[in-house]
């Protein structure tokens, strides 16, 4: 993580996603710019929080473990998303882990401030309540997926979330596949039967599987597997 001090690029975040809006004013209120580059964690589980963090630039993974030890995924989050609501509200460590799965920009705002000054301002508390319902939603999505979809469902859901972006209109060509286990362990299942999964869907012509990456070669067909649940 580095700290960014610039405060031109921290305004035009501001102005770009209405701080003003939920804050009155956004002078004099101290906050920071971090930014973190991709797969480095932003938050581990367990932790003390100390910051609201907001998301304004990039894409990261949360993830959540159970019991085995073994993590699974619960959603990637985009520009505008809000990390450590829960944990504020709440008082509790953090819940999930946060990656960064490109390079990030967030802006921070220590609990402490938010505590003394910020807690009884409607509109702040009125965004904080818009993102924790749909977490909610996004968690209960995903609990749903994990528990009742198939291996082949959840790992087209996985790549089309992972591939493209709404925000863009964009699609990746490929995915980097440097460890196949660490996917099956997302997807809650295992190495051997997710590598059975990307052989069927390469026999199909759906994907093209190489030593340490997929491409995608029909994403309708791919689309059709996810049923329009993304982790997201």
């Amino acid at each position: 993580m580095k700290l960014i001090q610039d405060e031109s690029l921290l305004k035009s975040h501001l102005t770009k996603y209405h701080f003003e809006e939920m804050f009155g004013s956004t002078q004099h209120i101290p906050f920071t710019l971090q930014k973190y580059d991709p797969r480095e964690i932003i938050l581990h589980e367990g932790i003390d929080l100390t910051l609201l963090l907001f998301l304004v630039e990039g894409k990261v993974k949360v993830t959540s473990s159970v019991v085995t030890g073994k993590s699974l995924l619960l959603r990637f989050s985009h520009p505008f998303s809000i990390i450590g609501d829960i944990e504020l509200i709440r008082g509790v460590p953090v819940q999930s882990q946060i990656e960064a799965v490109s390079e990030c920009l967030l802006i921070g705002l220590s609990f402490e401030y938010i505590k003394n000054q910020q807690i009884n301002n409607p509109k702040l508390l009125h965004t904080l309540l818009d993102h924790l319902s749909y977490k909610l939603q996004t968690c209960t999505t995903a609990s749903r997926v994990n528990l009742l979809a198939s291996v082949e469902n959840r790992f087209a859901s996985y790549l089309m979330s992972t591939l493209s972006s709404k925000h863009e209109n964009h699609f990746g060509k490929e995915l980097r596949t440097a460890n196949i286990g660490e996917i099956a362990n997302l997807l809650g299942t295992t190495h051997r039967h997710l590598n059975r999964v990307l052989s069927s869907l390469s026999e199909k012509k759906i994907i093209k599987r190489n030593r340490d990456s997929i491409h995608i070669l029909n994403w309708s067909a791919l689309e059709n597997l996810s049923n329009d649940i993304r982790y997201e």
